[in-house]
């Protein structure tokens, strides 16, 4: 494992689509969970060389400078000696010189914003708060600290939304200069606020059009389009995510986190309350031969470049045609082959899911 996920939990007010493992932030319980978190480590961590770490949530920066150094304290359990990337999540509203000055000396080098919009009436509807000038401000900092990689998200497909509004959205992004972009289309889940009141997605086909639109106008603008989706400017990929889409191992630690070692697949409890008493793991699951080259498809087909042929024969012994049923596929050129590489031709990407289906 050369990888870390670590999850906190805490946020300073719950977005309305947020289905993420979270909860309102209170002082009484971060130290608390951060014990509980420092211990979850010290049992499974086995010394491995780490190359990216990434803190998301929730909400990391809801958390106060007090709470932040007891966190680095924590990171430093890993050995980092060949740290290549140290991602930090943050929300706009929590972001300020001292805070964003601490995260670049205690070594974070790419941090990801949650803007998700600059649409007051799209922000109203996340129960978000924030402006463009905010952003602005926070940016001319962020840079000034010395800050070279950063990412920023993006949600799109509210109700009521129109293609002009996301490409007002997207211009307002693109004047950040941000480095990364991650674009996600709204998904009502039944278990948040939108989702209990019944709010209905927009329709597939504006959907597909919205896509479409962002993928073009970031075209335009040198973002490589490198994963469904996920935009970045040259020598900027994320290298933390590309170890999820390679199907490669990796630690996840804290509430709710998912972690993939050692052929074993596992979910962390999302109850504080047990996770706090150590009882950390809700389930783990042993992946066969064949789970894992059903991940390997499900995953790697999410990259603009597909699977490396090559690569997954060395992985498993077998040739991909010989496990999967692909000349369907590949005779409609919904898949293609280019050298090493299968990959879901770019016209039917946004299609991907029924081309596995198909194949899987």
């Amino acid at each position: 494992m050369e990888s870390v996920y670590i999850h906190i939990p805490f946020c300073r007010s719950i977005c309305s689509y947020c289905d993420f493992c979270k909860m309102l932030y209170n002082g009484s319980f971060v130290t608390q969970y951060l014990n509980a978190l420092l211990k979850e480590i010290k049992d499974r961590y086995d010394g491995e060389e780490i190359k990216t770490l990434y803190i998301g949530g929730g909400t990391p920066s809801s958390l106060s400078i007090k709470d932040l150094k007891y966190l680095f304290e924590i990171v430093r359990q890993f050995n980092l000696t060949k740290l290549e990337e140290f991602t930090f999540e943050c929300n706009l509203n929590d972001l300020n010189e001292e805070l964003l000055q601490f995260l670049f000396d205690n070594g974070v080098n790419r941090l990801s914003i949650g803007i998700e919009s600059f649409n007051e009436d799209k922000l109203k509807f996340m129960e978000r708060f924030h402006s463009y000038q905010e952003a602005c401000n926070i940016f001319k900092i962020i840079r000034n600290i010395g800050f070279t990689n950063v990412n920023v998200d993006l949600i799109y497909g509210i109700p009521g939304e129109t293609l002009k509004d996301l490409k007002k959205d997207l211009e307002l992004i693109l004047k950040l200069n941000p480095d990364h972009i991650s674009t996600y289309s709204l998904i009502v889940e039944d278990n948040t606020k939108i989702g209990i009141q019944g709010v209905v997605p927009i329709s597939e086909e504006l959907d597909a059009s919205m896509y479409e639109e962002i993928c073009d106008l970031l075209d335009v603008k040198k973002y490589e389009h490198y994963e469904v989706s996920n935009f970045a400017l040259k020598g900027k990929k994320s290298k933390h995510n590309l170890k999820y889409w390679n199907n490669e191992e990796y630690y996840g630690f804290g509430l709710g986190a998912s972690g993939y070692t050692n052929g074993v697949r596992y979910e962390n409890t999302r109850s504080l309350t047990e996770y706090v008493k150590g009882n950390v793991r809700k389930n783990e699951e042993i992946l066969s031969v064949e789970d894992k080259m059903y991940n390997e498809l499900m995953l790697g087909f999410r990259k603009m470049e597909g699977i490396n042929l090559k690569e997954f024969f060395i992985k498993y012994g077998v040739n991909m045609q010989e496990v999967f049923d692909l000349h369907e596929v590949l005779k409609n050129e919904e898949l293609i082959v280019d050298g090493e590489y299968i990959y879901v031709n770019p016209e039917y990407i946004y299609v991907m899911n029924e081309i596995l289906i198909k194949i899987l």
